[in-house]
């Protein structure tokens, strides 16, 4: 069968890979083509497009860019009815993909969408355009799943989410030579600081992480620096840094400082107690607010559906704030709750193995 896949981001293109990976296994005669990135091609795609021709965020950077992302539109529309594909495979991306989507259910091509936009965050009215154009969707978070049946009355399958799988299969090797690798000193236990992936988000929250960390001399921390971001950004820290290393440094660390984010269940995933930080602009803040309508920041809270980790934002999100919740859960019954938690999210999330049961379904559907 041939499968055709589109993926916009540097996630997208880790999990498709992952996905091409258990459709291979699930149907030995798999032919795929894809818009992604080296992960995909590695697993055997034919890459059309890389994703990094497609980043295009915020609204001034796509009315900037209109012309590329119509052309790119047209271009991928083209290249799809050539190939004639037995199922098209959306991997979030829903500026792009919902519009492909929409396309490719008038031309009769069975749309499968896997790990489904944020509709519960934020656009909930695109869930109607979803139903319409969507045959199969695919989530990852529990509480999607109620979401989308209950509240919208729109069938889904919850795979589980494929970080899992990604956790599951890690090695991380010896602490000592993660620490000589990279100039770590050897008594002090780690406490690893995650800023974010977009320098103007690392900007904001380096100086209050950083600022905390003096209350700590006996602890060594260290800065996850994403592999694209400038070096400028952490010039003159009092800190360490270390550059596409993440999944390591958290296997080693007893705490975090975490932005919100996906990183914040990476972080629980690993089993390291953490502190939740987001601060932006008070006007994107008070933006941010009128749109999302959430409980909680971070995807650890919103799957439990409950203050497990403690989040700092805005006016909360400051040195001597960030001090007190470190020093809870180094050294104070705060540690042991959010590990008891962690368990619980442990079994939320579904376990291992969303990739191979997303692609067996989808294998499945396309040979009926």
């Amino acid at each position: 069968m041939k499968y055709y896949l589109i993926a916009g981001e540097a996630s997208g293109d880790l999990h498709g890979a992952n996905l091409i990976n258990e459709l291979a296994q699930a149907d030995t005669t798999a032919e795929v083509r894809a818009w992604g990135g080296d992960r995909m091609h590695a697993q055997g795609a034919t890459i059309v497009k890389h994703y990094r021709e497609l980043a295009f965020m915020g609204f001034w950077e796509v009315a900037k860019n209109i012309r590329t992302i119509l052309g790119n539109l047209k271009k991928c529309k083209e290249d799809i009815l050539a190939f004639k594909p037995d199922a098209l495979i959306l991997i979030d991306y829903p500026g792009f993909n919902l519009r492909i989507a929409a396309w490719a259910k008038q031309q009769g091509i069975p749309v499968h969408y896997y790990i489904s936009p944020q509709v519960w965050a934020w656009k909930e009215s695109r869930v109607k355009l979803m139903a319409k154009v969507i045959d199969y969707l695919y989530v990852i978070l529990p509480f999607e799943k109620t979401f989308f049946e209950q509240k919208h009355q729109m069938p889904v399958d919850f795979v589980g989410h494929p970080l899992l799988d990604e956790i599951h299969q890690f090695d991380a090797g010896s602490e000592v030579d993660f620490r000589n690798e990279h100039g770590l000193p050897k008594d002090k236990p780690i406490v690893a600081l995650l800023p974010g992936s977009r320098a103007q988000e690392v900007k904001k929250m380096m100086n209050v992480m950083v600022s905390s960390a003096s209350a700590f001399p006996d602890y060594c921390f260290v800065v996850a620096a994403a592999p694209h971001l400038d070096d400028s950004l952490f010039e003159g820290l009092s800190v360490y840094v270390v550059r596409n290393n993440t999944y390591k440094l958290l296997s080693h660390a007893k705490a975090a400082l975490v932005t919100s984010g996906t990183a914040t269940l990476e972080t629980a995933l690993f089993g390291v107690p953490q502190v939740v930080c987001y601060k932006t602009s008070a006007l994107s803040y008070a933006i941010g607010k009128q749109v999302v309508k959430l409980p909680y920041i971070s995807l650890v809270n919103l799957i439990l559906d409950t203050d497990a980790v403690p989040e700092r934002i805005q006016g909360q999100c400051h040195p001597t704030q960030l001090k007190n919740d470190l020093e809870k859960i180094l050294r104070g019954v705060e540690r042991a709750a959010q590990i008891k938690a962690y368990k619980k999210l442990h079994s939320l999330v579904g376990g291992v193995g969303a990739s191979k049961k997303a692609a067996t379904l989808i294998s499945e559907r396309t040979h009926a």
